[in-house]
């Protein structure tokens, strides 16, 4: 047994281990880390990279295409390509022309600024812009804050010119804010945005939204300016007498026809142009309707004569002076910021879905200057639409090339169109908004971020019912108590 334990032992290796000493990293001053840490958060992308080592004229045309992306895909744009974006550039200009009329009333403007704010910001986009399937206009939230904050203030009937004013130059500073938030290149903030506050905020705005056509749906003329639940459902306790039985039949009817457009092309994406065409089919139905059978002499209320032409320049009509200039800025930034982050997650979405990236910051100039712009060419705030995104994506748009294309056909419309809109319906514009908005509620993300079973969401369901309820009990307490109220208020 030794001779073999010694023979075992002599084949035995022997395993030493070695020291090494690490090296401490270099000593790096304050302001070293500083500057690298800035660097990392605001240059993540490192832009002059491409730049290093190219000879002038090189660097000329990098930077061109920087600024400008359309200089990147254009120059190998092709007729197949063509092809595609002019199909989703009709299809996205149908769903277009009946929200710009209705997103422009939604914020007490004249319906013709909504069709400008279609037709300019997003020639302005194709030419800036990093999203190929972002389709450009006015938007529903940005809409009804504008107007809401505004007429606390400015009575859009009273002094219609400068509410006019006020709108242009709230969208002249809500595009001074986003761009330079863009060229301070805090695009990362975005980031930050988890997804159950934009599900909860898109959510909360569309039923806002919704409550307020409900003065459309019903015919009521006299409605409150204020946007809360108990207020919107007292206004319309308290006017009973003005509820239009012709108004609510069309409203009905129209609405359910949207909403069984919208829910066909959910079922079928194959058939996504039936839920597009549905509100311009809606507008065109329903003028007929009411130029056939004179229906504006017997409670249907329409919008009436519209003007046509291209967009007049409105830069003089920019307002930075005086008791309002504080109005018009608080206004700018809570618009912008809400249309900006609107933007900027529709396009992250979409672009995530065909597996290319969109630059945050790039996306920023792009809002902000096509607000500035717009801003001086009768148009208001504007932004990526989710709807009209929606739309242009399952049209197959291939590139920003799509916006051009829905300008375009917007153009002709106020060149040539405008006066077929004189018998359009008020409650169509208000049921046509409400089929929009209910696509920003996304409950099967909101089930999936909280994770609640059917016991919980029967709860939910419940308190919800339960504070539905108690507002409209709240609401018929006020119209029954104080019947007379309203009526002082309107003396």
């Amino acid at each position: 047994m030794e001779p073999n334990a010694s023979n075992l032992h002599s084949h035995c290796v022997e395993i030493t281990m070695e020291v090494h000493k690490v090296v401490p990293p270099p000593h790096r001053s304050t302001f070293q880390k500083l500057k690298t840490r800035l660097k990392e958060t605001f240059f993540p992308d490192d832009p002059l990279r491409q730049f290093k080592g190219q000879p002038p004229k090189t660097k000329w045309i990098l930077g061109a295409q920087y600024v400008f992306p359309i200089l990147q895909w254009g120059p190998n744009y092709s007729l197949k390509l063509f092809k595609s974006d002019i199909v989703s550039g009709l299809t996205i200009a149908s769903l277009a022309i009946p929200q710009g009329i209705s997103y422009a009333k939604l914020a007490n403007l004249p319906p013709i600024v909504g069709l400008y704010s279609s037709f300019v910001p997003p020639l302005v986009y194709a030419a800036l812009g990093s999203s190929r399937d972002l389709a450009v206009g006015p938007v529903s939230i940005a809409s009804l804050i504008l107007g809401s904050m505004l007429r606390q203030e400015v009575s859009p009937s009273k002094d219609p010119v400068l509410f006019l004013q006020l709108a242009f130059s709230s969208t002249f500073f809500a595009g001074v804010v986003q761009a330079s938030l863009g060229i301070l290149r805090l695009g990362f903030i975005i980031d930050f945005l988890s997804k159950a506050t934009l599900i909860g905020f898109m959510a909360g705005a569309a039923i806002i939204v919704s409550l307020q056509q409900l003065k459309a749906l019903l015919g009521i003329t006299h409605f409150t300016k204020q946007m809360g639940l108990v207020p919107v459902l007292s206004s319309v306790f308290h006017n009973t007498a003005e509820w239009s039985w012709q108004t609510i039949v069309m409203g009905f009817c129209f609405l359910s026809l949207l909403l069984l457009a919208r829910h066909v092309s959910m079922k079928k994406p194959n058939l996504f142009w039936v839920s597009a065409g549905a509100p311009l089919a809606s507008v065109i139905i329903s003028t007929l309707l009411v130029f056939a059978f004179k229906a504006q002499h017997h409670g249907i209320s329409i919008i009436g004569k519209l003007q046509e032409g291209l967009n007049p320049p409105s830069w003089n009509m920019l307002h930075f002076h005086g008791s309002y200039l504080g109005l018009v800025m608080k206004t700018g930034l809570v618009t912008g910021i809400i249309s900006l982050t609107e933007g900027i997650a529709v396009g992250r979405t979409f672009a995530a879905l065909k597996g290319y990236k969109v630059d945050g910051n790039k996306e920023m100039m792009a809002i902000g200057l096509m607000n500035i712009v717009g801003s001086s060419t009768s148009c208001y705030v504007t932004t990526g639409a989710f709807s009209r995104s929606a739309v242009n994506h399952n049209a197959g748009a291939k590139t920003a090339a799509s916006n051009i294309i829905m300008a375009v056909t917007v153009m002709v419309t106020l060149l040539f169109l405008m006066p077929l809109f004189q018998y359009t319906p008020n409650v169509v514009l208000g049921a046509i908004i409400i089929t929009a908005v209910v696509g920003l509620i996304d409950l099967p993300a909101a089930y999936q971020i909280w994770k609640i079973d059917k016991f919980d969401f029967i709860v939910l369901l419940c308190a919800f019912l339960g504070v539905i309820f108690i507002s409209v009990q709240q609401g018929l307490a006020i119209a029954v108590s104080s019947p007379n109220s309203f009526h002082l208020q309107r003396k």
